[in-house]
């Protein structure tokens, strides 16, 4: 279903029962769907509209006559009870890279991140408003467990999705308003109040994540909208709960190392340990890169009927994220790049991150996504495709002399492309496989 109350309503009547949650995002392609389904083994499927698939689960609409009859019914039925490790929440990942795959959460699991929630992320009230401009099926859904444990209120736009305008009205109506969005909502946002004196005035938080924030675009989204933000970084693997860069470390704007926090994605969450590791499974020492590992109680118990993922992805009783990053000494880390788009050019490893950051200092720039390319001479070689803001184009030796500033010359992109709008997934993630068929196919 897309944003709607009854997307509440539903999944409590399902732990209710004593039955296993597989939210879908209503964006998703029908065949998409009909995967999950089918993966799944769904015995019923509750949907906002017309559901253009031959799905073998009996279907209910929020808008039918049955629905109402549902919801009116007397509610005796007593509570199931759980176990730990029993099933929640069943949920499939993006499916970027192949197949998506069913992470299988438990009631534990979504404890964990509750807990870590009020503890790294933010405190939540009676007086607060939780926000469902982005998916429920994803994190915005996960968040609504902190805020129905404090009895706060839930406002679901009447758009169900991400208007800024409304987001502003909504904000100055029911005060007090929190938020999960990706960093390109956030962008969206920002310049939306930048433009309208008062916007931000209902905001309480926004809790931002998915993919990459640039150092840039938080500094401006801190000038214009003030201390409202934290970073945290997750996967559904262990959902929304790896590390956070809280409200306090955002406003530690003397501390020496300000800058290098703003790009980092902050400290290990609570109920977590986080190390780097490298491809043996050692530790390395602070400063050093290599694949970033997770385990802890929100770590899920594996992937729904698929023990060969399960095995490769769980070792060790770690978790292992496919994620680059490394330390500091202070435990701050920063994500470099996944695992597979790390460019290897000459010998040398490049990661886009570093390179798009910079490209983003250019004020003509609005977005960039970097990818390898193949190369006879040097393996790969690096390609940036450019978003331009708006009326503000821009010349490849300008982009050429900012990298030449700031980087290594062989970080430099080999070819500027620009390009309208960077494609995205259901979740705002920039597709760098698709960017990388492109290549291949020009």
């Amino acid at each position: 279903m897309h944003n709607c109350p009854a997307y509440l309503e539903i999944l409590y009547a399902i732990w209710h029962a004593g039955l296993v949650a597989v939210p879908i995002n209503a964006k998703l392609h029908p065949k998409e769907v009909q995967y999950i389904l089918d993966d799944a083994g769904v015995a019923l499927l509750f949907v906002a509209d017309a559901l253009d698939v031959p799905a073998a689960a009996a279907i209910v609409s929020v808008a039918s006559a049955q629905y109402r009859s549902l919801f009116a019914a007397d509610g005796q039925a007593s509570i199931a009870h759980y176990t730990p490790g029993d099933l929640a929440w069943l949920f499939y990942t993006s499916g970027t890279t192949g197949k998506p795959k069913g992470v299988m959460l438990t009631h534990d699991n979504l404890l964990a991140m509750t807990q870590c929630y009020f503890t790294d992320v933010d405190t939540v009230t009676m007086n607060d408003s939780m926000l469902y401009a982005a998916p429920m099926s994803h994190g915005a859904g996960l968040y609504n467990f902190p805020h129905v444990l404090a009895g706060a209120r839930h406002v679901v736009p009447e758009s169900g999705g991400f208007s800024v305008e409304e987001i502003g009205e909504l904000g100055r109506r029911y005060r007090n308003l929190s938020m999960f969005a990706a960093p390109t909502m956030v962008r969206r946002l920002v310049d939306h109040c930048a433009s309208h004196a008062g916007a931000a005035e209902g905001i309480k938080t926004i809790v931002y994540g998915g993919g990459p924030m640039y150092v840039e675009d938080i500094r401006r989204a801190l000038r214009v909208m003030g201390q409202r933000f934290v970073q945290i970084y997750g996967q559904g693997e262990t959902p929304m709960t790896i590390t956070a860069l809280s409200k306090f470390h955002l406003a530690q704007t003397e501390h020496a190392r300000y800058l290098e926090r703003l790009g980092s994605v902050g400290v290990a969450q609570s109920a977590v340990e986080v190390r780097v590791v490298d491809a043996d499974g050692r530790e390395v020492p602070a400063g050093e890169s290599g694949e970033i590992v997770v385990r802890g109680a929100t770590v899920m118990h594996g992937y729904w009927n698929n023990p060969e993922a399960t095995g490769q992805t769980l070792r060790d009783g770690w978790l292992h994220t496919g994620d680059v990053g490394r330390f500091d000494d202070d435990g701050f880390l920063t994500l470099k790049d996944r695992s597979k788009d790390i460019i290897i050019s000459g010998g040398s490893n490049i990661y886009p991150r570093e390179v798009e950051e910079v490209l983003l200092m250019h004020p003509a720039v609005a977005e960039v996504s970097v990818v390898g390319r193949h190369s006879a001479e040097w393996g790969e070689e690096v390609v940036a495709f450019v978003v331009c803001a708006k009326g503000k184009p821009v010349a490849t030796a300008e982009l050429d002399a900012l990298c030449l500033a700031h980087i290594a010359r062989f970080k430099r992109p080999k070819e500027y492309r620009m390009v309208p709008a960077l494609p995205k997934n259901n979740y705002g993630k920039v597709l760098k496989t698709a960017l990388r068929q492109t290549l291949s196919s020009t």
